[in-house]
């Protein structure tokens, strides 16, 4: 049986609901803009490598723009943020669509640069919103919004550049992700708690707080995130090879309920787990997936391991992560989060491409799996050393929990 009180009580948290019904809407259009942007490229007449630059420009772009947007953050305030983001964003789609392909590949880097960080800014918000005690299921429901708008916004994006035409659905993506801005500059979530509001602490030097084991931490991220992305793409190849590629969206919809479920018992669990470990453990279990290429039904049941820890893996990481550092930084620190999930991606596609293209669709499972099994069982001893201090260091001082502590 289920415990539902953990949920129950971050639930009651005040502002937390808000925020994550703000965060479903945001995600639709993000998660829809690398099929947005695809099409639209191939109605310009290119080719899929043409179209897959102009979403690695804008990815690196993004990669690159995320901690500095998060220090911004930590300095100047989230609404600043925010309307620097938004306008760009607003620039950036609103022109996007008639722009000719060699300037649309470079406004695709200069854009990401200032991609609205919608995944970073909940995060932090979560971070002062929940305490401790209740984040880890906040961040697991988090991890499940994520997937309910990955599951509607690729397939709506597709919906309407068929139906319509690919340069609506470009600006319908750029809408949204403005209105999406808008919403986040009215609800104005907290970065802070209230003790961390009233502190005059300014950022600490990076050096203090970005230390080897939180780079672990990113590093263990970005594994599990390059096995998702390929896991995503060996799917339609798998199925495409077997003449059964109109069950993808069945397919990867069912992935997608596996990593709900995954999630939201991650959150109803009594004890935390190591996110490292649990990317370790999804890239072993996404090795043996081709053994289901056959049959798209054998595909879907070959999935349900690494669909059911992939909610998990992310949301371990985030709430990781917003534990290590100090409030000062963690604007920062979630922007450096969003950079590994993002470079996980970037690399995890094309890796799984590359694979396949020189083999057969099944082993972009096992190349992708075994990747990032490897990166994230590097440092996994670390991680596991650092829990077994913390252990011991909470075990010799049980009154801890009763002192106030200031962060």
């Amino acid at each position: 049986m289920v415990d539902l009180k953990p949920y129950r009580d971050a639930l009651a948290m005040p502002g937390l609901r808000p925020l994550l019904l703000v965060a479903i809407l945001a995600r639709v259009p993000v998660a829809a803009t690398a099929v947005a942007i695809t099409l639209h490229v191939l109605d310009l007449g290119h080719g899929y490598l043409a179209a897959g630059l102009v979403g690695a420009a804008l990815t690196v772009g993004s990669a690159l723009g995320a901690p500095l947007l998060g220090r911004l953050v930590d300095r100047r305030g989230l609404r600043r943020m925010l309307l620097l983001t938004t306008v760009a964003e607003a620039l950036f789609w609103g022109t996007a669509p008639v722009l000719p392909y060699p300037a649309l590949l470079g406004a695709a880097f200069a854009g990401g640069l200032l991609t609205l960080p919608v995944f970073s800014v909940v995060r932090q918000s979560i971070a002062a919103l929940v305490p401790p005690a209740r984040r880890r299921q906040a961040y697991a429901l988090d991890s499940m919004s994520v997937e309910l708008s990955f599951m509607i916004g690729p397939a709506a994006a597709v919906a309407l550049a068929t139906t319509v035409s690919p340069t609506l659905a470009m600006y319908a993506v750029g809408g949204g992700i403005v209105l999406t801005g808008l919403a986040l500059l009215v609800l104005n979530p907290p970065t802070r708690t209230q003790d961390e509001e009233t502190t005059t602490e300014q950022p600490p030097p990076r050096r203090r707080w970005l230390t080897p084991r939180l780079i672990g931490l990113l590093a263990g991220g970005a594994a599990g995130t390059l096995v998702i992305a390929g896991t995503d793409v060996t799917v339609v190849a798998v199925l495409r090879d077997a003449g059964q590629v109109d069950w993808s969206g069945v397919v990867l919809a069912l992935w997608a309920s596996y990593s709900l479920v995954g999630g939201f018992t991650y959150g109803a669990l009594s004890r935390p787990v190591s996110s490292v470990g649990l990317a370790v453990v999804l890239g072993l279990v996404t090795i043996p997936a081709g053994l289901g290429s056959g049959e798209w039904w054998l595909l879907a049941l070959a999935l349900l391991p690494s669909g059911a820890l992939t909610a998990p893996t992310v949301a371990a990481t985030a709430d990781a992560v917003s534990r290590l550092v100090p409030a000062s930084a963690r604007g920062e620190a979630m922007g450096l989060h969003g950079s590994a999930m993002t470079v996980g991606v970037a690399l995890g596609a094309p890796l799984a491409g590359a694979v396949i293209d020189a083999s057969a669709p099944a082993w972009g499972f096992a190349a992708t799996g075994l990747l990032g099994a490897l990166i994230a069982l590097a440092v996994l001893p670390t991680e596991l050393r650092h829990r077994r201090s913390d252990a011991a260091t909470a075990t010799s001082t049980p009154t801890a929990a009763s002192t106030p502590v200031r962060s």
